[in-house]
């Protein structure tokens, strides 16, 4: 049996997270969540393979998601988990380019492509 994909959810909006889960728990995903950047950090340093996808806010308390995303980009074990971010920031395009993710996504997220972008980057494509 082929082990369950697992999504990191970080968001510090605690409906947002919830919603997620279930909606990647039915999908078939394994799922983490962290309501900042700094949450974020201490689960994948925890865990024994990092996740295949990270979905990322940007405005939170403590680490915000561009600390978070710099953080990870100088780590060499974590630098190379794809990141989708999804924000409400109305400069979102800008900042991914800074961020240097593999998309963005405005909220309110749509579902269905936020699920298939999941799917896509998840596998490695």
């Amino acid at each position: 049996m082929q082990a369950l994909q697992t999504l990191l959810v970080v968001d510090d909006d605690l409906d947002i997270r919830d919603a997620l889960q279930d909606a990647f728990e039915l999908e078939g995903y394994a799922v983490l969540l962290a309501a900042d950047g700094l949450e974020a950090l201490a689960q994948l340093r925890q865990q024994d393979t990092p996740p295949h996808l990270i979905l990322l806010d940007l405005m939170m308390p403590r680490m915000d998601g561009f600390a978070f995303r710099e953080a990870l980009r100088h780590d060499t074990a974590l630098a190379d988990i794809p990141v989708v971010v999804a924000s409400a920031d109305l400069h979102l395009e800008s900042a991914a380019r800074e961020l240097d993710v593999a998309r963005c996504m405005r909220k309110p997220l749509d579902l269905h492509e936020l699920l298939s972008t999941v799917k896509r980057l998840s596998q490695g494509d």
